[in-house]
């Protein structure tokens, strides 16, 4: 796809295609408050490399951002305390549920990477040891790369994930056994599910994904990450971002991508733009039918990919 061609209409084909689209999968049920969304919203989103925005559908209405959070709390948490943050999470795809306990005691309270709820759990403990406030951190980054100050934390999705967080607790506290995990684990809970609750729209999620495609800089120039640490997120995203369906994702996708189960999914082209893509559906690992769907004719129509 030439430099100087829009993204718009290649935007409203997808648009016209997901409409047509049978079998939209199904919103994600234990959580409550997510449980009435109709499957069958979409808007996508693509922010090039200048804040440049192009989108479709209900690219601008405000979603639960769930899980895409982890990706911004690991580049914050990788900013202050660069490898050694690789010391108490790993970076390997786990072939399990993003929420299985069994794996962490095979790896002695070690998680098998910072996008499963173990590891997600690690990573924002180490950075609310560092800010005091991991989820104020979190949300002032996304306010600031997005340009949106009215980003905010849906206090009903926090109270209902935390009304639903008994897997949570005892990730944590099995991770306290082995100490990894250094705040009291209550509090990191509270950090956690307020993290996880952020509503941002397409647009707000692509312009906020935006300095992985710029190799670690931020939308006001300054560097947040080194050129380094940016690939590392990107190829952790894409081996490990979709939950145990990575590797079918980078086969269809072939970009790093991460989803969450309030239907989004981001994902990256390095040098060239970022994308963000939001239908409540999802399949039966906890990824957005049409989203995926969405992304692969992306690639398919326009040829960018990281192979």
């Amino acid at each position: 796809m030439a430099p100087s061609l829009t993204f718009q209409p290649v935007l409203e084909r997808i648009a016209e295609e997901m409409e047509q689209r049978p079998g939209r999968g199904r919103a994600a049920d234990y959580i409550p408050a997510l449980a009435a969304l109709d499957p069958h919203r979409f808007g996508m989103a693509v922010a090039e490399l200048d804040g440049t925005v192009y989108g479709v559908g209900e690219w601008r209405q405000p979603f639960s951002a769930q899980s895409i959070t982890k990706v911004f709390t690991l580049a914050l948490g990788l900013a202050r305390e660069g490898d050694e943050l690789w010391e108490h999470v790993g970076r390997e795809p786990s072939g399990n549920p993003f929420n299985s306990l069994v794996q962490l005691e095979y790896e002695n309270g070690i998680p098998r990477n910072p996008f499963i709820n173990a590891g997600a759990l690690v990573v924002t403990d180490r950075l609310h040891s560092r800010t005091d406030d991991a989820a104020g951190t979190l949300l002032d980054f996304l306010r600031a790369e997005s340009g949106n100050p009215e980003l905010d934390f849906d206090q009903e999705v926090a109270a209902s994930e935390t009304a639903h967080g008994d897997r949570n607790a005892a990730l944590g506290h099995f991770m306290a056994s082995y100490g990894n995990i250094g705040n009291p684990v209550p509090v990191l809970l509270d950090q956690y599910f307020r993290q996880c609750s952020i509503e941002a729209s397409c647009a707000d999620l692509a312009l906020a994904t935006g300095f992985l495609a710029r190799h670690g800089i931020r939308a006001d120039g300054t560097r947040l990450l080194t050129r380094s640490q940016a690939k590392q997120i990107n190829a952790v995203m894409l081996t490990c971002g979709t939950y145990d369906a990575a590797g079918d994702f980078a086969y269809r996708v072939g970009l790093p991508g991460k989803s969450g189960v309030g239907g989004g999914i981001i994902a990256v082209v390095p040098g060239r733009c970022t994308l963000c893509v939001w239908s409540p559906g999802l399949d039966e690992r906890g990824n957005s039918v049409a989203g995926v769907a969405a992304l692969d004719r992306f690639t398919t129509l326009t040829g960018l990919s990281v192979f």
